[in-house]
């Protein structure tokens, strides 16, 4: 058999042409995806809900819609949805029945929240949403009761 040897300067030279490759042209990275929660919750001044299901929300949630200007006093969760989506593309998500959302994540932190209420557009909201904040948007009920779609980072 007939062996030819490498040699050293040739394996070395092939080494750094790998290299350089590799850092002047980057693979691209992976999308990037955004870890999201939301809340249907349902606003009223009863004390408790009809559904023993609904259960009141967290404190901290409900300190933020008692720092907005609504008018309820009892806020309770009707449903919680975790869910993710990519850079520059968007989700639909089932809240319940008769509530649904769209989430866009757009460049810098911003995403766009659209909110269909019995398969119409109740609102749309772009703005930025940093890990310690929550976006909010909601729409009237009947008797004088509210609710709320309540998004934020699940990170």
């Amino acid at each position: 058999m007939n062996f030819r040897r490498i040699r050293p300067h040739f394996v070395t030279s092939t080494i750094w042409i790998a290299v350089l490759t590799l850092t002047c042209f980057p693979c691209p990275a992976p999308a990037e995806e955004l870890k999201l929660e939301a809340q249907l919750i349902w606003g009223t001044n009863e004390p408790k809900s009809p559904n023993p299901d609904h259960k009141p929300v967290e404190q901290k949630v409900a300190q933020k819609l008692k720092d907005l200007p609504f008018k309820w006093s009892h806020y309770f969760e009707v449903t919680r949805k975790t869910f993710t989506v990519r850079k520059n593309d968007s989700r639909q998500v089932t809240l319940s029945e008769e509530c649904e959302i769209h989430v866009r994540q757009l460049e810098d932190d911003q995403v766009e929240l659209t909110l269909f209420g019995k398969g119409k557009r109740v609102g749309r909201i772009t703005q930025k949403l940093p890990k310690s904040e929550m976006l909010v948007l909601g729409g009237n009920a009947p008797n004088y009761t509210a609710w709320f779609v309540v998004l934020r980072r699940k990170d």
